[in-house]
């Protein structure tokens, strides 16, 4: 449900409870991914599961779950008798879990945790085996909150059954554990003999995009990569370009470009855009940035540029195993002109270098369409 944090928190921030489905597996072809969720409130829907495949079958499991508050799992295909009936002609598999969230909530915590860029984790059990509530008979529910740093026992809320939490702490550590890798998982969870299975929804900080290079390029790449989702920073030793009037959503910082990198944080999922073609540090920029480790670093030039940029990182030294990680020239080949199509360019290469795929048309290609994540 984090991809849709803003929207569900502003709802709750005007006092509505939500009946909130998310999708916790997908098995073959669906078009969204495990974690994508709606929510519903009695009147209006936000967000959506299936591209609209099932969103109307989900809508009356969510009048039911406002109606009693009562979480519920539900499962949809094309193997169900019923899967035209609910729109679910795409191929796929669904299991569903929608559950009630109101403004006080925990889950309500973690979704303004998540608002405000912070790593936010919670877990809930969608399906049991001998588990009941020890008073009533009934099966448990069991909602588990994390805060965002690893230790489970900081911030914490635990409701299961009512009143029961025989089983908090060991999902709690099994949150904390699973908040690092910041990867959505179904998982069964034995609690002392009891088999728990349990959907880890995972919310991690935005990964960093870092541009070097103050000019319109980059002050469009800026902006869609921020639509996607990337914290941005754009670092220019000019003053005079590398303003906040220029690049007004993200942060802007005026330095030498391989004295920044070398001080910054950078981490697996950062992406590194060098968009200037400066000779006093480029080959130093990009031989750094080819050393930290990161999710994918990309120049921009001309062939003959970068012709000239790979021979001179050859003759520093750098092996060419780092070499075949360099995106020069950067972006594929659309046949982009303008700014605003280059961003798209730029930002096609980076998906696509993510999910290691080759980035062809789809017409070109077999199997499934949709990758399938954890």
């Amino acid at each position: 449900m984090f991809e849709i944090a803003d929207r569900l928190l502003a709802a709750l921030e005007c006092g509505q409870t939500l009946a909130v489905a998310t999708a916790v597996s997908i098995d073959g072809s669906a078009p969204r991914t495990v974690g994508t969720s709606m929510a519903y409130d009695g009147e209006a829907v936000l967000g959506s599961i299936a591209g609209g495949c099932v969103e109307g079958a989900v809508v009356g499991v969510c009048d039911e779950v406002l109606h009693d508050g009562m979480s519920r799992t539900v499962e949809y295909g094309v193997s169900d008798e019923t899967a035209f009936e609910v729109g679910l002609t795409c191929g796929g598999q669904l299991r569903i879990h929608v559950q009630l969230v109101t403004p006080d909530s925990v889950v309500a915590r973690q979704l303004a945790a998540a608002v405000r860029g912070d790593a936010a984790g919670i877990a809930s059990v969608v399906g049991y085996a001998r588990v009941v509530d020890t008073e009533s008979g009934d099966p448990v529910s069991t909602s588990v909150v994390g805060s965002g740093n690893s230790r489970a026992a900081n911030g914490v809320s635990v409701v299961v059954g009512g009143s029961d939490d025989r089983f908090a702490s060991r999902i709690e550590a099994e949150l904390a554990s699973r908040m690092l890798n910041g990867v959505n998982t179904l998982s069964m969870i034995d609690c002392e003999g009891e088999l728990l299975e349990t959907f880890f929804e995972i919310a991690a900080s935005p990964a960093r995009m870092i541009i070097f290079g103050a000019m319109e390029y980059s002050a469009a790449l800026s902006r869609a990569a921020v639509v996607l989702g990337y914290r941005v920073t754009v670092c220019d030793p000019r003053p005079l370009f590398a303003t906040p009037t220029r690049f007004p959503d993200v942060e802007v910082v005026v330095a030498w470009p391989p004295h920044y990198l070398a001080e910054t944080e950078t981490d697996e999922r950062t992406v590194i855009c060098v968009l200037s073609h400066d000779d006093r540090f480029d080959a130093d920029l990009v031989e750094l940035a080819l050393q930290r480790g990161v999710g994918y670093v990309g120049a921009m030039g001309s062939r003959r540029t970068s012709d000239r940029r790979f021979d001179e990182l050859r003759e520093r030294g750098v092996a060419e195993e780092s070499l075949a990680r360099l995106h020069s020239p950067i972006g594929l080949d659309l046949g982009a002109s303008t700014p605003e199509e280059t961003a798209v360019s730029i930002l096609a290469e980076v998906i696509a270098a993510r999910a290691a795929k080759p980035g062809v048309p789809l017409m070109s290609t077999r199997g499934s369409i949709h990758r399938v994540t954890a």
